[in-house]
């Protein structure tokens, strides 16, 4: 269940996984293309090539079966954040630029039909639903490691710069599905780009301002001669 879902069922080589991953992939793709409402188990059991029964071994429930598939996207998204981490170690402001433009190149690329955990959280009303708080919990942290990045690289009001690149790229997804992505990758970017600079430059000055009224203390404090 990701934006553009394309595992087979064999490998090149012709091995087959196991039953579990045949299951998640051919779960994740039906979907994603037709929606979670519109696929029983039964297609999902036939492209996966295998039968209910040995679904109901590996998923107690479609529901549990929807979770699993969003969990495993959730966990995909965060492999592509840590690679970017690692390879910014030390720069946090250009961890959180790196991921932005993934972001934004990410929802360029996004098949017709936009982003799976958005989809998924419109199809499942229910706040109870094992799938929403999958979707709940990583939304949650996604915005909880903005703001500690937004900290650590010294940006102006860290917690309302990560709501402002949170809320926009959560419109970006709805948008893309809407009304298409076609530019939407260089617009998306641009602001976010431009939100970072803004916040980063508001704190130098801070800093600037901070560093200037301690000099003066410092410099207007009484000297006690002994």
């Amino acid at each position: 269940m990701t934006a553009s879902t394309t595992r087979p069922a064999a490998d090149r080589q012709g091995t087959s996984p196991p039953p579990r991953e045949r299951i998640l992939a051919a779960a994740r793709e039906l979907f994603y293309r037709r929606g979670i409402h519109a696929v029983g188990v039964d297609a999902i059991a036939e492209a996966a090539g295998t039968n209910k029964m040995t679904l109901y071994r590996h998923f107690a429930s479609k529901d549990v079966l929807v979770a699993a598939c969003l969990s495993e996207l959730t966990q995909e998204f965060d492999a592509a954040w840590d690679a970017l981490a690692a390879a910014h170690a030390g720069d946090p402001e250009g961890q959180l630029l790196a991921w932005l433009r993934h972001v934004g190149d990410f929802k360029e690329n996004e098949a017709e039909r936009g982003c799976a955990l958005a989809n998924a959280a419109v199809e499942l009303p229910d706040p109870d639903h094992p799938a929403r708080r999958v979707i709940r919990e990583y939304k949650t942290a996604v915005r909880e490691r903005l703001i500690r990045l937004c900290c650590d690289a010294k940006l102006a009001d860290p917690e309302r710069l990560a709501d402002e690149v949170f809320l926009l790229c959560e419109g970006a997804r709805i948008t893309a599905q809407s009304v298409g992505s076609e530019g939407l990758s260089s617009r998306l970017t641009g602001m976010l780009e431009a939100l970072v600079a803004d916040h980063a430059r508001r704190g130098k000055q801070g800093e600037l301002r901070g560093r200037t009224m301690r000099s003066r203390r410092y410099s207007s404090a009484p000297i006690v001669r002994r």
